[in-house]
């Protein structure tokens, strides 16, 4: 069996994880076991560089909020603001931090540098504006989709004014005070001036959509595609804000399948644009439900990558990653009998697997799951080989700058 499993193993490089789909995937998805840790993110900017050079890439999406990488994009096209303001504003969960992020954002802008708006790359973030302790306001999203309409239709197509959104979002503290996540009665989701405002976003998404070709002929694709996001954003946040003041059994499950829904809606909006590169956890681009345990209840849910697998079938593709050892944080070599185990006898230290080889390898024989001895690292499954195109897999994670 080692033999084969060594057989099934090869270089990381955009050419073998080719080799591995029947096509050129439109969303090409890399996931990773924990996050924070540079070496990995370090190991995703390099196989980006050689997806542009080699397989005509051009985007590339990280799990971070989706409207605050728009600053990121608008550096990396056309360099606007600075290298530490855009890393600074532009991620959210503390990835601006990381020296790999700075790294890519500033090989992206020097990429585009005196390049045709065609060859440029681009840097989007595909998770809603969330995070663990809440959720943000409506009012960036909103009001950008209400002055884009405003500023290109008919002013009696519109269904509200600018002042009426103001005076229905009312404050941003309302919206975004921590204690509504563990406490509906604090959310101010299903007030009488949410619902009224969800009917409002519905109808200025619907107005977008209704005059899509007025607006891509007197504006732009990007800016119309920007709109779209706004929208998207706007009505998933007062969804989002809606069920945080639900006090049913199902509360929890529905806000982190709403959170994947978000993703996966953004994914397949970029995917309409061309081939990107996704790099998210991989519990959040698997082809399976996710679950997880929260407050002592096991939650299950539709991750986004199934979502967009449903979808897009065969322009899907999912490598996940698997790790030997993070010495920093405790997770030393793996069990002999787990997945991890048998690849970490591998010498190399980052390998891409075949899935389908390695699984033909291990036949019947089914590799006991590993347990982590730290919650920031999540084994990978081996129930869930069938639904990769393929794994990444890193030896040893070293300790980087910061931990």
């Amino acid at each position: 069996m080692a033999t084969d499993i060594k057989d099934a193993a090869h270089a990381v490089d955009a050419a073998a994880v080719m080799r591995l789909l029947p096509h050129r995937p439109r969303l090409l998805a890399l996931g990773e076991p924990t996050h924070g840790e540079d070496a990995l993110l370090e190991l995703r900017n390099e196989l980006f560089r050689q997806l542009v050079e080699e397989e005509g890439y051009r985007t590339i999406a990280i799990e971070s909020d989706c409207l605050r990488g728009l600053m990121v994009d608008d550096y990396v096209t056309s360099g606007t603001g600075t290298l530490d303001e855009v890393m600074e504003h532009g991620f959210s969960h503390g990835w601006g931090a990381s020296a790999a992020n700075r790294d890519l954002v500033r090989w992206m802008r020097a990429h585009n540098d005196d390049r045709p708006a065609s060859e440029r790359l681009r840097f989007a973030g595909f998770d809603g504006p969330l995070e663990i302790t809440g959720a943000a306001g409506p009012r960036q999203a909103l009001t950008a989709l209400h002055g884009c309409l405003a500023a290109r239709v008919d002013a009696d197509l519109l269904p509200c004014t600018e002042d009426e959104l103001d005076r229905l979002l009312g404050t941003d503290e309302r919206w975004t005070d921590p204690a509504a996540m563990r406490d509906p009665s604090r959310s101010v989701g299903q007030s009488a001036q949410a619902r009224e405002l969800r009917l409002l976003a519905d109808d200025l998404v619907a107005l977008l959509d209704a005059c899509t070709p007025h607006l891509i002929r007197t504006a732009s694709r990007d800016e119309w595609d920007r709109a779209r996001l706004h929208g998207r954003t706007a009505t998933g946040l007062l969804r989002y804000h809606h069920w945080m003041a639900d006090t049913s059994p199902a509360r929890l499950t529905r806000l982190v399948g709403l959170r994947d829904r978000m993703m996966a809606q953004n994914l397949l909006a970029l995917a309409e644009r061309g081939p990107v590169l996704v790099h998210a956890h991989n519990s959040h681009l698997q082809r399976e439900k996710s679950s997880m345990r929260m407050g002592g209840a096991p939650l299950e849910w539709w991750s986004a990558g199934a979502i967009v697998s449903a979808r897009l079938g065969e322009r899907y593709a999912f490598l996940p990653t698997a790790l030997g050892t993070i010495h920093h944080q405790g997770v030393d070599a793996p069990p002999p009998d787990t997945l991890e185990g048998l690849l970490y006898a591998l010498p190399e230290d980052h390998r891409v697997i075949d899935a389908a080889r390695l699984a033909a390898a291990l036949g019947d024989t089914r590799p006991a799951p590993r347990v982590s001895p730290w919650f920031g690292y999540a084994p990978f499954d081996p129930a869930h080989l069938a639904g990769c195109d393929g794994m990444v897999f890193v030896r040893d994670v070293p300790r980087t700058l910061g931990h």
